[in-house]
């Protein structure tokens, strides 16, 4: 088995006041070239976008892009005529295909938003755009693996194109979980949202992140009560 650990004080930053950031891998302003993507997983960022305020309308192609609120809510709108608002417990994904453009902004004028923004390269290039969200109950990811995205069409997960699989889970302290490949050959990329739980003999808190080869199975414990995001990509 073989491990990256990315702790989360080692993340790249950005700060633009309506826009707190926070880079697992290369973006933007950020580059590391050691940290440019973990298999087809491009992109993790941790947003805090103030009251009010967001991203304007800008382009995207070719990318498979989820949005996961962790507190507060996204106004989104784009070119296909998708106007929503994504709430806290729901997940979003856009396929953005052959291309589109779209904005995303704070619904709040209040109080900030925290999401998760995650970008996978694409199975099939230059498919129609498509957009996609589900609202998903917590009490169904307590000490086990809740699926909210996967390439599986006729499932409860939102269809994304690629053959990645996305879950969630919330572990309560003192629980294990053991989470088994949908494919040996894929990867596993796991950020820790809240709390502290051991991945095998790594130790992992609050905004950590580790990515997992050649195994076909991973076993979590759980040091006190965390919520867990596992991504479970291809690493070619």
């Amino acid at each position: 088995m073989k491990t990256t650990l990315h702790k989360a004080e080692t993340r790249g930053k950005a700060d633009h006041g309506w826009l707190n950031s926070h880079h697992t891998f290369s973006f933007a302003s950020y580059h590391n070239p050691e940290r440019v993507r973990f298999g087809l997983l491009r992109v993790l960022n941790d947003d805090i976008v103030q009251a009010g305020e967001g991203f304007g309308t800008h382009p995207h192609d070719n990318m498979e892009i989820i949005s996961i609120p962790l507190s507060g809510a996204l106004a989104h709108k784009d070119s296909t005529g998708n106007e929503h608002v994504i709430n806290t417990g729901d997940v979003q994904i856009m396929s953005a295909g052959s291309g589109l453009y779209h904005s995303e902004y704070n619904a709040s004028k209040k109080e900030a938003v925290n999401f998760l923004q995650i970008w996978v390269f694409p199975k099939e290039r230059d498919i129609e755009p498509r957009y996609d969200q589900r609202s998903y109950d917590p009490d169904d990811r307590k000490n086990k693996f809740q699926l909210v995205v996967s390439p599986e069409k006729e499932s409860s997960s939102l269809w994304i194109n690629q053959d990645s699989y996305f879950s969630l889970t919330d572990l309560e302290k003192g629980s294990s979980i053991e989470y088994k490949l949908h494919n040996p050959a894929n990867g596993i990329y796991l950020f820790l949202i809240e709390g502290s739980i051991r991945a095998g003999d790594i130790q992992l808190n609050k905004r950590d992140g580790l990515g997992i080869e050649d195994t076909n199975s991973i076993n979590l414990t759980a040091a006190e009560n965390s919520q867990l995001l596992l991504i479970e990509v291809p690493m070619k």
